[in-house]
Formats: C-alpha cells, structure tokens, sequence
C-alpha cells in the first residue's frame, strides 16, 4: 500500500470512495497503509462480529456513538462513547451490539497485515461459513460458537 496519503476521509464515507458490506454491517476504510488500517463501523441493534483472534496484529476500538458489548479474552465488557479498547495480537475478542440504539465505532489494526483483502473478499458474501474459511485464509480466526456464550 505504501505512506500514508495526507487529507481528510469524511465522515460517513471511505477511504477513495470505498465501503464494504459484511454480513449486513457497513464498514468505511478511513486509512488503509502497511503500518496500519483504519476503518469505521456502524452496528445496527444485534449485529456483532463473533470471538476472533488476529495472530499478526494488535487492534484497537473507539467507540464513537452508542455502546458495544465485547467478549475480551474471555471476560465481558461495555464500552460506550468515547472509551477506547486495546486487544494485543493473540488476544480473542468479539463485539456485539446488544443495545437497542445503532452504534459507531472506529477501529484500527496495525499493522494492516491482509485486513483489506480479506475486507475485500467478504464484502456482500452472506454465507456466515464461507466468512469464517476466507477468513483464516487471511489471518484471522474464528473461534467455535460457544466462545460468544
């Protein structure tokens, strides 16, 4: 990807016009380099991405609007507007929102690994299964569904 390009990513828009729909929440890339990738999030009531782990890289939550249950490393915690979340490569972790209010986030990994391909390849696929096997195939893993209990 190279250096970081200088300027402003609007809000409610993506990095050179790009945003992604994964599994029905609307992701907008916000910076995309090597050293690191930044992307916005916005969870309607019930949506969450299950327990994962990203081997490679350390990632990073600011919850921006409404609030966000996480499953990190095994223990349940809120975050709500303004807090930020650290999740050190290696650690499993989910996020759910279980309120009644869409929330907003903007999370950012670094480095960005093969984030934005993988972002890429899920992008309108609806098959649950298939998001969990492309995944793998780009450094992030799944764990078995009794992990989001």
């Amino acid at each position: 990807m190279g250096t970081l390009e200088k300027g402003i990513t609007r809000s409610g828009t993506g990095y050179g016009g790009k945003t992604w729909n994964i599994l029905g929440q609307v992701y907008y890339p916000k910076a995309v380099t090597d050293s690191t990738f930044a992307f916005e999030t916005n969870s309607d009531p019930g949506q969450f991405v299950p327990v994962h782990i990203h081997p490679t890289q350390d990632e990073f939550i600011l919850v921006q609007e409404g609030v966000l249950d996480l499953k990190l490393d095994g223990v349940w915690v809120q975050a709500k507007a303004g807090d930020l979340v650290r999740m050190p490569r290696g650690i499993p972790h989910g996020y759910f929102n279980k309120s009644d209010k869409p929330a907003r986030a903007l999370f950012w990994v670094s480095p960005m690994a093969k984030l934005e391909a993988l972002f890429d390849k899920l992008h309108n696929l609806q098959d649950p299964a298939e998001v969990v096997r492309i995944s793998a195939e780009h450094e992030v893993d799944f764990l078995p569904p009794e992990a989001n209990d």
